[in-house]
């Protein structure tokens, strides 16, 4: 292929692409059909934020509350803090929740969300690839949007061959020099959803890949070896311990205590079991809250971005009268799903529970 005839495979890139997603388009319960009305800046920046490291499929069911119970900006800013992080409970990479309740708040004071890259980026947890795709999907500005499923179909079409993370300049070069002026927004989804559907990680549909022969990749027969994964890093074990307290509260109801994280440890600001103070740096001390009769229940397994952990169950029942020391709230275990705990906590819960049932 001459470099005339790459110029103008590439140029043909958006008008092909755009054609494609007209009758392709995911249907996703934030976005709007091609050529529809403006989005609400609200649910695209919602969704954005839900969507960073998690899947569509995940991201589904979280959206739809969170639209239902806080239908606005303006709804979400007025909520308290546990409530919200009781709602994102399970999604993961819980600081995004927390700079989701700052952000609100910050907007709703400005009256809305404001419109420019520049300025969107100096939110509260609104970085470049966020920015940019609320510029171009609520705003419909030209703004180039590179998110890992346009990294890839980008990474393919030009055969960038530097690894990741380094090629994420060329990458994002590249990605610039096909974007078109206008429907940058729907561009930009229509990349996400070929990286999605048809350009995927493994197996990649090139048959029915709208960009097949502008593709360098594909002309290699080596589609799959783009991107260029870096080394995997290994990953240090960890090893803590949760502890399960339990009592007989009002009306012989089973309670057990709950404390808050604090914001500046991982999971922070979550409602959780109490532990000995894990870190993804350092073990635990083991070193219980209360002095008690404490007996094994188990442990669960759990992996973070820098770590794996191991979190043992300790558990132990105490009588109405005694005291837990320390910052927490006595919760109705029967009422545990409404407690919103992370993942990790609602494993060691169901470990608790289910030492309960192996009991009886």
């Amino acid at each position: 292929m001459t470099a005339t005839d790459n110029r103008i495979a590439h140029e043909e890139i958006a008008p092909r692409l755009l054609e494609w997603y007209d009758s392709h388009a995911r249907a996703l319960p934030w976005r709007i059909p091609p050529g529809g009305e403006r989005p609400d800046p609200y649910r695209t920046w919602l969704s954005e934020v839900m969507l960073q490291q998690t899947t569509v499929a995940a991201v589904k069911p979280y959206f739809k509350k969170f639209t239902r119970v806080w239908p606005d900006v303006d709804a979400l800013a007025a909520a308290s803090d546990a409530d919200i992080m009781a709602a994102w409970a399970g999604l993961g990479y819980y600081s995004r929740a927390r700079n989701l309740v700052a952000c609100a708040r910050q907007v709703s004071a400005m009256g809305g969300f404001p419109e420019t890259e520049t300025e969107l980026r100096r939110l509260p947890g609104v970085g470049d690839y966020t920015a940019a795709a609320i510029a171009a999907i609520a705003f419909r500005q030209r703004a180039v949007v590179v998110d890992a499923n346009v990294e890839r179909v980008v990474a393919r079409l030009f055969a960038i061959g530097e690894p990741l993370p380094g090629a994420r300049k060329a990458i994002r070069s590249a990605t610039h020099t096909i974007t078109p002026s206008h429907q940058s927004g729907d561009f930009a989804q229509a990349m996400m959803d070929l990286g999605a559907t048809i350009c995927t990680p493994r197996d990649p549909r090139c048959l029915l890949c709208p960009l097949a022969d502008a593709c360098k990749a594909r002309a290699s027969g080596e589609a799959t070896r783009y991107p260029v994964k870096p080394a995997k890093k290994s990953v240090p074990e960890r090893r803590g311990t949760a502890f399960w307290i339990e009592r007989e509260g009002p009306g012989s109801l089973r309670q057990v205590w709950l404390v808050e994280r604090s914001a500046a440890v991982m999971l922070g600001g979550m409602r959780a079991l109490p532990d000995d103070g894990w870190t993804a740096r350092a073990d635990g001390s083991g070193e219980p809250p209360v002095s008690a009769d404490w007996e094994k229940a188990g442990a669960v397994r759990h992996g973070f971005t820098h770590a794996k952990l191991t979190l043992d169950l300790l558990r132990t029942k105490l009588n109405e009268a005694s005291a837990v020391s320390g910052k927490g709230e006595w919760w109705d275990v029967d009422a545990l799903e409404d407690a919103g705990l992370p993942t990790l906590f609602a494993k060691a819960a169901l470990l608790a529970l289910a030492a309960d049932d192996d009991e009886t």
